[in-house]
């Protein structure tokens, strides 16, 4: 069995659908060209971790020729997201992944400011706990991780998604579980990702060179 797999979720880069919220700044093209900025940083970060097998996960449309480009040059696979809300689709990527890995990590294309070592100190806090999350400025959470046969079974149950309450109502569901944090589960610091025009501004040196 493989070590550890870090699954990256994104989405067709189509004018009008692709980081709906930057219309009002960028454009439609903009900012779909900012969905593809970010899903190729994000595919060059995780690539860099040592001895990780990546995968690309994909709504919208796989075949879009971006995302095939993603999958020659970074040498990953691109499969479809499954259906469901976000958290019917998360967890089938974890269950998926965890049947050949030992440790899963599932992050976005949102945040710019994951580094290779970020992703490394994720995987390595599942060697104590049954799963890692990084908590986002907004209220949500950037990664979430879990080790074979350690994925809380309603841990994405009942959660509002895209909303200041996600990390919160996600907690929620741990405890009533039984699960304590620092035992069961481990946060790593808090990040931010590019939602709104500001958070954008935020981010463009780093886009800039993508």
């Amino acid at each position: 069995m493989n070590d550890l797999h870090i699954a990256i979720f994104t989405r067709a880069p189509v004018p009008g659908m692709a980081k709906t919220r930057l219309i009002p700044l960028l454009g439609a093209e903009g900012a779909a060209r900012v969905q593809r900025q970010m899903t190729w940083r994000t595919l060059g970060t995780a690539c860099a971790v040592p001895d990780a097998q990546v995968s690309l996960w994909c709504a919208g449309d796989i075949a879009h020729p971006f995302l095939q480009e993603c999958a020659s040059h970074f040498g990953v696979p691109c499969l479809p997201q499954s259906d469901g809300d976000l958290g019917l689709r998360m967890a089938h990527c974890l269950r998926t992944v965890l049947a050949t890995h030992r440790k899963a990590l599932l992050i976005g294309t949102d945040c710019p400011a994951f580094d290779a070592g970020a992703l490394q100190s994720a995987a390595l806090a599942l060697d104590a706990a049954r799963m890692v999350f990084t908590p986002a400025e907004d209220g949500g959470y950037v990664l979430v991780g879990a080790r074979r046969g350690g994925l809380a079974p309603r841990c994405f149950s009942e959660v509002a998604w895209s909303t200041a309450q996600v990390m919160a109502q996600t907690r929620q569901r741990l405890r009533e579980a039984g699960w304590q944090q620092a035992r069961d589960w481990h946060e790593m610091p808090v990040l931010w990702d590019v939602d709104t025009p500001a958070d954008y501004l935020r981010a463009r040196t780093l886009l800039d060179q993508y």
